[in-house]
């Protein structure tokens, strides 16, 4: 005779699943919950090493990074080469609906925050207009300008917006505390 589960927990039901897990105590209830879960199992997998240095949500931000970039490539050929706007038009178009759409996801999905989207928003255009500056501007043209291929040099200076974008929406963007200031 078996014993029904406490009236605080519900029956689980029976599977043949060699890993299965009560599915109300662990099945994730929202989208963010279910990316953190998957972020979280796709962290648990680096070697040791890189999970001393390298934090979840630096994956969770690698894996929405790649498709908003994705996102930003879409809306350039369609616009460049569908609508015919003028290349200049064309990537500036691509790249504020991109780092927008990095913005949401990044603050729903990958660091969970709820704090004051304004001040968020407003730090994150800063990092946003220094991230340009820095590496879009300068750092790819000078490499271009002392004889680096153009293409090498904006690899290297994408390489180091990705770590800075990061770092910021990390440390400044969506930093605990930082919005709790009334």
């Amino acid at each position: 005779m078996a014993v029904p589960p406490p009236p605080d927990q519900p029956e689980a039901p029976m599977t043949d699943a060699p890993d299965a897990v009560h599915p109300v105590a662990s099945a994730p209830r929202t989208a963010a919950d279910r990316f953190a879960t998957l972020r979280n199992r796709v962290h648990a997998v680096l070697p040791p090493w890189a999970r001393r240095v390298v934090p979840a949500t630096a994956v969770g931000f690698a894996a929405l990074s790649s498709f908003t970039y994705a996102v930003d490539l879409l809306i350039l050929a369609l616009a460049f080469d569908v609508l015919g706007l003028p290349y200049p038009l064309a990537v500036t178009i691509g790249y504020v609906i991109a780092f927008g759409l990095s913005f949401l996801l990044n603050r729903w999905l990958n660091f969970q925050v709820h704090g004051h989207v304004g001040r968020q928003t407003g730090r994150y255009v800063l990092t946003v207009l220094a991230n340009y500056l820095l590496f879009i501007l300068v750092l790819a043209s000078t490499l271009e300008a002392v004889g680096v291929n153009y293409l090498a040099a904006r690899l290297v200076a994408g390489a180091c917006e990705a770590v800075f974008m990061y770092l910021m929406m990390r440390g400044f963007v969506f930093r605990a505390g930082l919005d709790d200031r009334g």
